[in-house]
């Protein structure tokens, strides 16, 4: 459907190749202009939530077009914007963008949107989430009508919908991957502990497998420095990445990462959204997320094209209810575990369990054992009333 400059509204989780289905097409598109000028032209526009990700699909971009002649760039917040203009005047095929950096261009003209005729928005649903709402907004006002559009959301909730039908003419919908699925080659883990012996615990794991390689979500910046000092104090060293670190300092902390100086990388879910790292053996919910979705997406950063992963949850007493609504959603059922002398001390809450019915008992079913339904009153005797000396004197006339 891009291919046929259809308008397109996906739902993908990570990890299912939805970069190669909008990049292709648009890498195809390009390469078949360039064949009639050698002139560079904004064609298309890639409007993504995080520095990270904006990256990633820039070092994806280089990749497929490696023997072609594309020009691509990648702009967003943390780093200078003078020079990113200058790149910009040179001209560039392809421009990937977080919104607000977008706008500070757009405001500044150093950059014109008219000639886009491809649009692609990635992760929508993160980044209304964020509240980039009227940014989104903004930049498809800027761009070319005639140009298609692509959306690309782990969810299509209603406010995803809701945008989409302010933006897409006559959209084709697709949903990759549903919600409810799970990556088959994930090996799903539920640890029960006390909250107070989860770095611990985590130390203890990492340090007894020897795991060279632990990408760990928390859900605070407070907790991501305060893990990775406790850590670093274990002899695991770590880094973190969150919305109050510089990026020269993000890319530094998932640089050390990747190359493996340091075996601990701790992120909260909005600076890890676009994280793609190879042969990434085990992913820890130090914390468990408020959704499924972001669920969904930690799990997704191992096992990714075909490899094996692990997916750990640190479960304390709090969380018991929430990760059974993400059991409920995934149509999972997870074995809860605990680990020799991190035996949890927390009381545990009362599970209502139902009882349930024999199917020969319930109701209108005939119980084939004696051929009689069970409600049937008229195999039954009927109680006579007992008399009250009330009612012999009733009787009598009295």
């Amino acid at each position: 459907m891009a291919l046929k400059k259809r308008d397109l509204l996906a739902a993908a989780q990570s990890g299912t190749g939805k970069t190669a289905t909008f990049m292709l097409p648009i890498i195809n598109e390009i390469a078949k202009n360039k064949l009639e000028t050698t002139e560079i032209t904004l064609r298309a526009l890639i409007i993504v939530p995080t520095r990270e990700l904006a990256t990633q699909i820039a070092k994806a971009t280089e990749d497929f077009a490696k023997y072609l002649e594309i020009e691509k760039l990648a702009v967003f917040g943390g780093v200078s914007s003078t020079e990113q203009a200058r790149k910009l005047a040179r001209g560039v095929d392809v421009l990937i963008a977080t919104p607000g950096r977008l706008l500070e261009h757009i405001r500044n003209k150093t950059v014109n949107l008219s000639s886009v005729t491809n649009l692609v928005i990635d992760e929508v649903d993160t980044m209304l989430e964020m509240g980039f709402l009227h940014d989104i907004e903004a930049i498809c006002q800027e761009a070319n009508q005639g140009r298609q559009i692509m959306m690309f959301s782990a969810t299509l909730n209603q406010n995803v919908k809701k945008l989409a039908k302010e933006f897409l003419k006559d959209p084709v919908v697709v949903e990759i991957s549903p919600q409810r699925s799970s990556v088959k080659k994930i090996e799903q883990r539920v640890i029960e502990v006390d909250p107070k012996e989860k770095a611990a615990l985590l130390a203890y794991i990492i340090g007894s497998k020897n795991y060279s390689q632990v990408l760990v979500f928390v859900n605070t910046k407070a907790e991501a420095n305060g893990l990775v000092e406790s850590l670093n104090l274990d002899g695991l060293p770590a880094s973190c990445i969150h919305g109050d670190i510089r990026q020269t300092a993000r890319a530094k902390a998932l640089r050390m990462f990747k190359s493996g100086d340091h075996r601990v990388l701790v992120a909260t879910d909005i600076a890890a959204r676009g994280i793609d790292i190879q042969m990434l053996p085990l992913v820890v919910n130090f914390d468990l997320p408020e959704t499924t979705a972001d669920y969904t997406h930690r799990i997704g950063r191992t096992g990714r094209a075909g490899q094996t992963g692990i997916a750990l949850t640190l479960l304390s007493v709090k969380d018991y209810k929430q990760m059974k609504e993400i059991e409920k959603e995934l149509i999972i059922d997870l074995k809860r575990e605990v680990i020799e002398g991190f035996e949890p001390t927390e009381k545990k809450p009362r599970i209502f369990i139902q009882n349930r019915r024999p199917l020969s008992q319930k109701k209108g079913r005939i119980d084939r054992s004696n051929h009689k339904r069970p409600n049937d009153k008229s195999k039954k005797p009927i109680a006579k009333k007992k008399k009250t000396k009330r009612d012999a004197n009733r009787s009598f006339g009295k």
